[in-house]
Order: C-alpha cells, then structure tokens, then sequence
C-alpha cells in the first residue's frame, strides 16, 4: 500500500487513514511491531513530527500501543479490529451510493453495477483489478 498524499486535506489525517487501512488488512496484522516513526516519516516522505502526531491518534483510538523494549505495536484486540474494519466498510458504501445518486443512478441500478463488479464484469478501474474478479 503506497503512501498516496494529496495537498487537498491535512497530511497526517491521511497518514492516520492510511496506517488504519494497513492495520484492518493486515499489513500489520494484530501483535505485530510496526516499523519506527522515522522509518515510517521517511517511506511517506513527511516529517517526522507529522508522523508522530498520527501515531498518536491510532493510540488514542486504541489501535496501537507503545511497548518500552518493543516499539509500537498493533493491537491485539481483533474484535476492535473488526469493528474499525467493517465500520470503514459502512462508510464508504454510504460514500458510494451518495455517488451514485448523485450520477443520477437509483439503488436497483447501483445495485446492478455492485453484481456485475462481484461477478467479474467490468472489474478493472483505473488499472486496479477488483479483488474476487476473475
């Protein structure tokens, strides 16, 4: 997952979604050490202190800790996890079908391209292919 940043909303709001994503899909998977604040500022490309500060919002959100001989770590609580996950999944189906309308499609439509999408009809966007598509 690459660090895709844009100058349109703060950077470490960014930071925090994109390490929130890493940690629901298992880049980081629960227990796991994730790299230093440096190494993380430096694969991103921001500031140290920018880092830091996101950090410090995934360990208010009680995803990840900081261990004194071990660094930071995710969460072991898979069931937050879980919850943080599908609740991410909620919102960007609202943000879809929001869209959608907005394009003049009515949900038996947005419905329909949801069913061709799961059945391996038109699956690649933007040269990403849709996970499940044949």
């Amino acid at each position: 997952m690459t660090w895709n940043l844009k100058e349109d909303r703060p950077i470490y709001v960014q930071i925090v979604e994109t390490l929130r994503m890493r940690i629901v899909s298992g880049v980081y998977p629960p227990g796991s050490r994730i790299p230093s604040v440096r190494e993380l500022a430096a694969e991103a490309g921001v500031n140290p202190n920018t880092m830091q500060r996101a950090l410090a919002d995934l360990e208010r959100m009680e995803l990840i800790s900081t261990q004194r001989t071990t660094g930071k770590t995710v969460t072991e609580d898979e069931s937050r996890i879980l919850s943080l996950k599908e609740s991410i999944a909620e919102e960007e189906t609202k943000i879809y079908f929001v869209k959608m309308g907005e394009l003049g499609f009515d949900h038996r439509q947005i419905a329909d391209f949801v069913k061709k999408a799961a059945d391996g009809e038109n699956n690649e966007i933007g040269g990403y292919t849709l996970m499940g598509g044949e």
